[in-house]
């Protein structure tokens, strides 16, 4: 394994964090809510939406820092926010207290969805690119799987404070990414255009190219960025307009597909669609297994098919997928036939926009100004989930009986957004596969 591969993986278990962190809420979900006797508005506000709002002004702001402190520092400090969140959600007294420390963890996922992704980008060369960025989504998705799994072991392991175990535990594997990121090295872009120490930068692109003419070829091409004028580091100008359009929209449709609707309630949906009962945890673990193992695939073929090529793969998958679950409901279909459409859904998102969005977004965006077209780009998308996540207890909270006729309607509302991202895809997306990010940077601006 090379160097660049293990800096990758490393900064990679961010994403981990970000899995684990967002769905391990899923366990403590109905104990809170009974714990502390509230109602689905202030539920879905202080306790499930909370940790996501803080998502979204650590992706709206991580880019400051992401820019000015570097990534790797960045980076460290996002191991921290997780730790605390983790200790002080579990020990946490009242609604507000939880909803604080949860608003800390969120802010740990917001800016990891920044800082790591590109950081990844710009320490790997562009035949590697993909599959080493998509790592970043795998350990999400390894972190939700095992979310799911701690969630169903620690069920019934203290009774009523099972829910505290259940959120306490991330503190470990915080810490332990929080040691380990300390031994990459910073960025070589970062070291050329904001501390303009092209000598540490030579270094860093040295060991990621492992030749040394390549190394130096590749410094004066992103040494070339700094002599533009000042007015390229604003992002919001005319000519980064395609890629402002772009960050926009794969992570508005990301979103639209609905995979948080079922992530973060997956154990109250499967249970209130009547498949398991008891055991709807463990019958979401089958959910983050898929997600897995497709994941492990769109990570395999990103560099292979592209990633405009996995967004029309999944399109469709999410099309048909999500027609079917709205039947499923709607005609009162067998639980089993149920979770298998379920798990096509989950399938093909982790195939597709899973896979890709993370890579993408911090492909798209010139060197002056990646940190803050990331932060656009995964803001975009953590509003829109925590507006979704926000209001999914109106429509699953069954105490007046409308639970199936409300749920058909949203699947169906989902795989018409589908159908306009498998538009999107085929006519506007274009791909970014084997592309320098230099290259990419004259190919998507308007000079």
């Amino acid at each position: 394994m090379n160097k660049t591969t293990t800096w990758s993986i490393t900064v990679a278990l961010a994403g981990f964090l970000f899995g684990f962190d967002t769905i391990v809420i899923s366990g403590a979900d109905k104990p809170i809510q009974e714990l502390w006797g509230m109602s689905p508005l202030f539920h879905g506000i202080f306790i499930m939406s909370m940790a996501l709002w803080g998502t979204v002004l650590g992706s709206l702001l991580g880019g400051v820092p992401t820019k000015r402190l570097g990534r790797k520092k960045t980076l460290f400090w996002i191991g921290i926010l997780f730790f605390v969140s983790a200790v002080g959600s579990a020990l946490a007294q009242d609604p507000y207290t939880f909803s604080a420390f949860r608003f800390i963890g969120g802010i740990g996922v917001g800016v990891s969805s920044v800082a790591a992704p590109i950081y990844i980008s710009e320490i790997t060369t562009p035949d590697k690119r993909g599959r080493l960025g998509a790592l970043y989504q795998f350990c999400l998705v390894f972190g939700i799987m095992l979310a799911f799994i701690s969630n169903w072991l620690l069920k019934g392991f203290d009774g009523a404070n099972d829910w505290r175990w259940m959120l306490g535990v991330e503190a470990i594997p915080a810490l332990l990414y929080t040691l380990m990121v300390m031994k990459v090295p910073n960025s070589p872009r970062w070291l050329v255009l904001q501390k303009k120490d092209d000598t540490a930068a030579l270094e860093v692109l040295e060991m990621i190219y492992e030749d040394r003419p390549k190394a130096e070829q590749q410094l004066e091409e992103i040494k070339a960025d700094r002599e533009l004028p000042k007015s390229s580091g604003k992002l919001f100008q005319n000519k980064y307009k395609r890629v402002l359009w772009l960050g926009f929209l794969i992570a508005f449709f990301n979103q639209l597909s609905g995979i948080n609707f079922v992530l973060y309630y997956a154990p109250r949906i499967l249970e209130q669609a009547g498949l398991g009962g008891g055991d709807s945890l463990l019958n979401a673990i089958a959910i983050g297994v898929v997600n897995l193992i497709f994941t492990l695939i769109g990570v395999r073929l990103i560099d292979r098919l592209g990633r405009r090529q996995l967004i029309i793969i999944g399109s469709i998958g999410y099309i048909v997928s999500l027609i079917m679950v709205g039947l499923c409901f709607q005609m009162d279909l067998s639980p089993t036939m149920l979770i298998t459409f379920i798990c096509m859904f989950v399938a093909s998102h982790a195939i597709g926009q899973g896979a890709v969005i993370w890579v993408f977004i911090s492909e798209i965006y010139p060197n002056r100004v990646r940190a803050y077209g990331q932060s656009w780009g995964t803001g975009t998308h953590w509003v829109f989930a925590a507006l979704i996540t926000l209001i999914t207890p109106f429509f699953i909270d069954d105490q007046e009986g409308i639970f199936r006729e409300q749920l058909q309607l949203i699947y169906y509302f989902f795989a018409g957004m589908m159908f306009l991202q498998l538009l999107w895809a085929i006519f506007v997306m274009p791909e970014t596969k084997g592309v320098s990010l230099e290259d990419l940077e004259k190919e998507l601006t308007d000079e």
